[in-house]
């Protein structure tokens, strides 16, 4: 059943499967209702090549396996891993593919994704094509012989674009593609993409679902046996794992995801409504508005929207930086997702790396700014960005 404002409902059982999942105090000798941190590199054999679990710190940590365990059973999925950082699993990804292979991705898509991607990838011979997936019949005829993976984010950043990932995944199968999708933006709370076909989701897990701006870290789920096996070796082999103190920050963390989630979505909405009606803004671009051009697509597909969107204001560089340095309960600063509200330009900042031709044609502009709205007192947000408004 629907929610009565026409978006799918929660995930049933999430913030209990959150608190409790692979947690158990009897999976402990202490009984221990917080999972143990465990900081061991290395772990005592019976004998040679004869260990009771663990083996070695890199190739597995019990901290770091009930985080994984978790990840895995708040999306729905059977299998999870965590990585050093959100690029550490795109480039973990990139390390399922060969010299020649093709890769089909948004175009709108994070500024370290298009890096890697463009700046990094290419070196190896892998080709890259970024595309706007509001237009799947174009995505479909960039997918070529060698063409072995579609990478997409909904919504997409910064322009907050919704891509039909039915839609998607459809195409991804009559071709026999691996379909990933990274739900940074929304999390599994809102939107599980493994239901609507994808084969692997990733998480920036800095973000939301940690929560907190104290940990650098990233992961995967799928229910591909066969893909998670490759994944798990390159995990190991290349050494992008995370410590066992930052597993169990956003073990923490996830907790609390539901609660915060809840107040990210009303007091971003509240934020939006404020900016659609103020002059000075150009336009708003937020999927959880009527004004947005796939609001009805990402109700479909989603418990609603998170704490992160764009807008555009009304005048040129010069006065996105007087608005932003005027601005004093939201902090100009990069990233998302943290309790605390943020605010950033887009253009120079998280997005720089992306080639200024390309910026033009996905529209992020020196007036286009992004906040990741926090859960404070709604009431003083609002009151900080009329401030700022006024310094204009």
């Amino acid at each position: 059943m629907a929610q009565e404002n026409g978006f799918l409902p929660y995930p049933k059982g999430f913030a209990t499967a959150a608190i409790h999942h692979a947690q158990e105090p009897e999976k402990w000798d202490s009984m221990a209702v917080v999972t143990p941190i465990v900081t061991s590199t290395t772990f005592k054999q019976f004998g040679p090549a004869e260990f009771k679990k663990y083996e070695y710190g890199r190739s597995g940590n019990p901290t770091r396996e009930v985080l994984e365990h978790v990840l895995a059973k708040l999306d729905g999925g059977k299998f999870g891993l965590a990585f050093s950082s959100g690029l550490g699993v795109t480039t973990a990804v990139l390390g399922l593919l060969n010299a020649g292979d093709h890769i089909i991705s948004g175009s709108d898509v994070y500024g370290g994704t298009n890096r890697l991607f463009s700046k990094v990838a290419t070196k190896f011979g892998i080709e890259i094509s970024l595309l706007d997936f509001t237009d799947l019949a174009n995505v479909e005829s960039h997918i070529k012989a060698n063409t072995k993976l579609i990478w997409t984010e909904t919504p997409t950043n910064p322009t907050m674009q919704v891509v039909d990932l039915r839609a998607v995944s459809s195409i991804a199968k009559k071709h026999n593609l691996i379909l990933i999708v990274d739900n940074t933006f929304l999390t599994p709370y809102l939107f599980r993409p493994l239901s609507f076909g994808a084969d692997i989701v990733t998480y920036s897990l800095t973000k939301y679902m940690n929560g907190h701006s104290d940990v650098v870290m990233g992961a995967l789920v799928t229910s591909n046996q066969d893909l998670y096996d490759k994944l798990k070796f390159l995990q190991n082999s290349m050494g992008i794992v995370p410590s066992p103190f930052d597993c169990y920050q956003v073990n923490r963390g996830l907790k609390t995801l539901a609660l915060r989630m809840e107040q990210h979505k009303k007091n971003a909405l509240v934020i939006a409504k404020y900016l659609e009606s103020h002059p000075k803004v150009e336009k708003v671009l937020h999927p959880g508005l009527p004004s947005h051009p796939q609001h009805d697509l990402f109700k479909r597909q989603t418990s609603g929207h998170s704490g992160t969107f764009s807008f555009y204001l009304k005048g040129d560089l010069s006065s996105a930086k007087k608005f932003l340095t005027a601005v004093k309960l939201f902090t100009l600063a990069e990233s998302l997702g943290g309790y605390e509200s943020l605010i950033e330009l887009p253009s120079v900042m998280t997005h720089a790396s992306v080639p200024p031709e390309q910026r033009a044609v996905l529209g992020i502009t020196d007036s286009l700014i992004r906040l990741s709205v926090g859960i404070e007192d709604i009431e003083d947000l609002v009151a900080d960005l009329e401030q700022a408004f006024a310094a204009l």
